[in-house]
């Protein structure tokens, strides 16, 4: 799949086959393509869980209040430490580590998505909760977690916003390229 079609047909996932499963390899590939994501000062913050243990899953679930994630025979947990960042950069460390948790988080759906397997990206969980499950220490930061299966069914993907609703030119809302100079013909 070309690098276009992928980010076209990205799309967030709900409901996964149960019946089949997909080959854990890759997920590990996704994930190495994730940790290939720009750095700020070549620090590297995000780690990733693998999790299989379908108990575990099930009290993700729990923890996200999502019943399908427990459909899923993979969850994959991005967590960062944001540690090394904040020491190098101070204050815009944290911001820092956020912004490269996201480009490692979109390669990895892209990659997900190029591979034929489904994710959802899970943002809103109870953080104790998911730190308790997979032993997590508490000083770091668990920045989403992905179910990852095959998708049930064929759901329609929502419409993507228009570029022309979110790109300027020069300044805030010019919606047009305005030359600088006025080209002369000689």
């Amino acid at each position: 799949m070309n690098l276009d079609k992928t980010i076209d047909t990205r799309k967030s996932i709900r409901k996964f086959k149960t019946t089949k499963k997909p080959n854990w390899k890759k997920i590990v590939e996704a994930i190495d393509a994730a940790i290939k994501a720009p750095l700020a000062g070549n620090i590297p913050n995000l780690k990733f869980i693998l999790v299989d243990d379908p108990e575990k899953i099930q009290l993700l679930a729990e923890a996200a209040q999502q019943d399908f994630i427990s459909q899923c025979h993979y969850v994959v947990v991005a967590v960062s430490d944001d540690s090394q960042l904040v020491r190098a950069y101070d204050e815009r460390g944290t911001r820092y580590a956020r912004q490269q948790s996201g480009a490692a988080i979109e390669n990895f759906l892209l990659k997900i998505t190029e591979q034929g397997l489904a994710t959802c990206w899970i943002g809103d969980f109870v953080d104790h909760q998911v730190k308790d499950i997979l032993t997590i220490p508490d000083d770091l930061f668990i920045e989403a977690f992905f179910p990852i299966g095959y998708e049930f069914g064929n759901s329609k993907q929502r419409l993507k916003p228009r570029l022309d609703t979110r790109m300027y030119f020069n300044t805030w809302k010019e919606k047009y390229m305005v030359p600088t100079k006025k080209v002369e013909a000689i």
